[in-house]
């Protein structure tokens, strides 16, 4: 009986999901509610708001202990992960060294400085998810194209389309290494997946695909695009952050994500983090503490009501044959979390390695489709909101701009 609630459960959260912008729209037409719309347009809360009413529907029906147990079973290391990975990536000493390396490389490339720094935005920094893993990568690009793309004076049409390709771009963009996407983290050590298999194997044709889709939409943003203007509120000349800072940042960056795996560890690193930012305030920007603690809401909430998935979408995958199930983890990804999926794969016994490449090249391919397609979504989804009408970001309008460049990215896994 819990299955099908929690099913039943699962599905209301879609709609929830797809519903966002209505409720956004209300909180403007009934001031009277407006906080309670304006909450439940959060994409962000969804999950979370879900999953905690699965968590009463079971201590009603089998028990509170069970509930509480079920709950305390679950993995919560990669919503603390992305929620620090967010914060640190997205602190001022990070993001100025980022920008001045792209801006050097913008200026080196021999066309529109604009032009330049956006497919940048677009191509290589979801390519260096792999490296510094896919949330980090999201949030760096985010940060970056915001001043520049997702602004009121672009069509709405446009940034739909470039969020889109930033949201597939990231999804393919962490599978040159086997512990950067989350999709692939979940089968790599199962199938004995390393670095240079996945480079081999998935990476070269995801850094292709990048490119594409990164160029196509730069050329249709083209005429609107300019260059970008960092906003400072405080009316004063910020000081300029030195170089030991901005390295010490990389620092705590790097080791976080060398320590993705131990929450333990990485959270009490975050600490001397959050401690070393307020020793040297006056180099910093507020932290985005509040957009950070809303992603790891959702995936939490994500992470509570996708494990009681298992009973329906495990049969699924494991009866499909090789190309069926490429289309099969495409669409599913849309409607779960991708690393989930391929997780669910690693369980079936004797699943052939065709059927292991195309498990995970549908999953990493349908990744941009909607907000829980891929865990670093949701951080995108946060950071850019504010750059769309009523402040919501719609899923049809994602799931209408992402369809080209996943398009693109399918037939590079599949001809390739």
């Amino acid at each position: 009986m819990m299955e099908t609630i929690a099913a039943v459960l699962f599905g209301v959260a879609l709609l929830h999901t797809f519903a966002a912008k209505f409720f956004e729209k209300l909180a403007h037409r009934r001031p009277r509610h407006a906080g309670l719309f304006h909450l439940l347009g959060e994409v962000e809360v969804v999950f979370g708001l879900w999953a905690f009413v699965l968590i009463v529907f079971m201590a009603v029906v089998v028990g509170s202990k069970e509930a509480i147990a079920y709950a305390e079973s679950r993995q919560f290391a990669e919503p603390l992960f992305v929620f620090v990975v967010m914060v640190i990536a997205a602190s001022r000493p990070i993001l100025d060294a980022v920008r001045a390396a792209m801006g050097a490389a913008a200026s080196a490339m021999p066309v529109r400085r604009s032009l330049s720094l956006a497919w940048l935005g677009l191509a290589v920094v979801p390519l260096l998810g792999s490296l510094i893993t896919e949330p980090a990568a999201m949030t760096l690009a985010a940060l970056m194209l915001a001043p520049q793309v997702f602004t009121p004076a672009m069509p709405e049409r446009l940034k739909y389309c470039a969020l889109g390709v930033l949201f597939v771009n990231i999804s393919i963009g962490g599978t040159l290494t086997a512990y950067a996407a989350p999709p692939v983290l979940m089968v790599a050590g199962t199938w004995n997946w390393d670095s240079a298999f996945m480079a081999s194997t998935f990476g070269w044709k995801a850094a292709l695909a990048v490119l594409v889709n990164a160029t196509a939409v730069v050329y249709f943003l083209r005429d609107h695009l300019v260059e970008p203007r960092v906003n400072t509120t405080t009316g004063q000349r910020e000081l300029a952050v030195p170089r030991v800072v901005s390295a010490i940042h990389l620092v705590f960056l790097g080791a976080v994500v060398a320590l993705a795996h131990y929450p333990v560890l990485f959270l009490g690193l975050f600490l001397f983090f959050l401690g070393y930012t307020h020793a040297y305030a006056r180099f910093q920007s507020p932290l985005i503490l509040k957009e950070g603690l809303l992603v790891g809401f959702f995936l939490a909430g994500l992470v509570v009501l996708g494990g009681m998935q298992q009973w329906w979408l495990q049969p699924i995958v494991a009866r499909l044959e090789p190309t069926a199930l490429f289309f099969g983890a495409l669409a599913l990804t849309a409607i779960t979390d991708n690393a989930a999926l391929t997780y669910l794969g690693s369980l079936i016994d004797g699943i052939s390695d065709p059927a292991k490449y195309m498990l995970v090249a549908g999953a990493v391919a349908g990744g941009g489709l909607t907000v829980i397609a891929n865990a670093p979504n949701p951080a995108g989804v946060a950071l850019l909101r504010a750059g769309f009408a009523d402040n919501s970001i719609g899923a049809g309008g994602l799931l209408l701009g992402a369809l080209t460049p996943t398009i693109v990215s399918a037939v590079a896994f599949l001809a390739l």
